[in-house]
């Protein structure tokens, strides 16, 4: 068995006795957040990894159905990790259909590449998906999937879907080697879902830290009000998520104003099938003057944007493990957390760096706004516990997880005598 020492360990590592593990991780698509965690992989000694992507959407300028805009993002998303396209030879071209990810050359990737583990990336609804499993298995290759999934109910709310996505997930989860789960709440479900215990790592997310306050700290909070047109002492509420039903960003707009706290603005960034309701209802309420809707803001914008914030709210009643919400943490700012967040529950310490409510309790959520943004101290204080929690947040620490997940699933590739190893 292979060792792979902690990069936070005081004892010498061994540089040549060490073999590097070999990992082909498998993802539908290219996206924004995963980026900066295979950058770090590609230069960690302990592994050595090659991304395929079935399409390169993400990557390059499309239609983003749910923002409902075009995006492009400005960010080098493939640059700093070797990467390959797949070819794809499907009957479907859309990336979320189950066929729309077939790829002719997956099986032969697998199958020759000499690899200890393969990770997925794409969801099991998806024909790639059950490609890359049956590959890896055909080579007792350990396979490794992650999930962030932290409720039953689906999206859509389809209660047809409910009473068989234990079975289904719960398979799926059996099949393979080891979960990487998104959050506490995802290793909670899978364990109910009959997944042991000691084949489940949580993994933080793969976001940089570091980079993000750099970024952040280069920016102008001061110009990016202006920009705004918002007044540079005034308390800011800030939104950052796709204008869709199941985020409830109308809520947050309602609680704002009967929240009513005066001098204080609603920033939205963000676009979708709601914009125009949003507006409509700010106008409704009279609260149009103090809040702004901005539509879609690229990548390099955001750590600026939260920074020259005061106060994160996030109201979905369907997210399982929202990045936003670390995003905002990392730039020091407090989180307001609707309690169908699940995935990101236990990063809200109640009173210290944020609070949460119960979801679809609009007048819960404005005496929180009323309380947080009439009291300047109150704020200060909470601005300082997260800072204080998100010191423990590392990259090196997630490296080590992600790293530890292979390790586990190394161990349960049998050996010639038909053993786990």
């Amino acid at each position: 068995m292979v060792a792979i020492p902690s990069r936070q360990s005081d004892v010498p590592r061994p540089a040549a006795s060490v073999r590097r593990l070999k990992v082909l991780i498998l993802c539908s698509h290219v996206v924004p957040y995963a980026s900066p965690l295979f950058r770090h992989l590609a230069q960690d000694p302990r592994v050595e990894i090659l991304v395929a992507y079935c399409s390169l959407q993400g990557a390059e300028r499309s239609l983003d159905p749910e923002f409902g805009v075009e995006v492009q993002w400005d960010e080098p998303l493939l640059d700093g990790y070797p990467w390959v396209e797949l070819s794809r030879k499907a009957p479907l071209s859309n990336v979320g259909s189950f066929f729309g990810l077939w790829n002719s050359r997956l099986w032969s990737l697998i199958r020759s590449g000499s690899y200890d583990a393969v990770v997925i990336y794409t969801g099991y609804m998806c024909a790639a998906f059950w490609q890359a499993v049956l590959a890896a298995k055909s080579r007792g290759i350990p396979v490794v999937i992650s999930s962030d999934s932290t409720v039953l109910q689906p999206r859509d709310q389809s209660r047809w879907k409910k009473p068989i996505k234990p079975f289904i997930l719960g398979g799926v989860y059996r099949s393979v080697d080891v979960l990487m789960a998104g959050s506490p709440a995802a290793a909670q479900l899978a364990t109910r879902l009959g997944m042991p215990q000691e084949r489940i790592m949580v993994i933080r997310s793969g976001a940089d830290k570091d980079a993000w306050i750099a970024r952040a700290q280069k920016s102008h909070p001061l110009a990016i009000r202006a920009s705004w047109n918002v007044p540079s002492h005034a308390p800011v509420v800030f939104y950052c998520a796709k204008l869709q039903p199941w985020k409830r960003p109308l809520d947050l707009l309602r609680a704002f104003a009967i929240a009513n706290v005066a001098g204080a603005y609603l920033v939205f960034a963000g676009d979708g099938a709601l914009r125009k309701e949003l507006e409509d209802e700010a106008r409704h309420l009279n609260v149009q003057e103090r809040v702004r809707v901005l539509g879609f803001v690229n990548v390099s914008q955001l750590p600026g944007f939260y920074s020259a914030s005061d106060l994160f709210v996030l109201c979905s009643d369907y997210d399982p493990c929202p990045l936003v919400v670390p995003e905002a943490m990392f730039s020091g700012i407090p989180v307001i957390l609707s309690d169908a967040v699940l995935g990101r529950r236990d990063m809200i310490h109640e009173g210290k760096s944020g609070y949460s409510y119960p979801c679809g309790d609009v007048a819960a959520l404005a005496a929180m706004l009323r309380k947080v943004l009439s009291d300047p101290a109150l704020l200060d204080q909470l601005k300082a516990g997260v800072r204080r929690q998100m010191e423990s947040w590392t990259m090196a620490d997630c490296l080590d997880s992600w790293l530890g997940a292979i390790e586990i699933a190394r161990r349960r590739r049998p050996t010639s005598d038909g053993r786990a190893s």
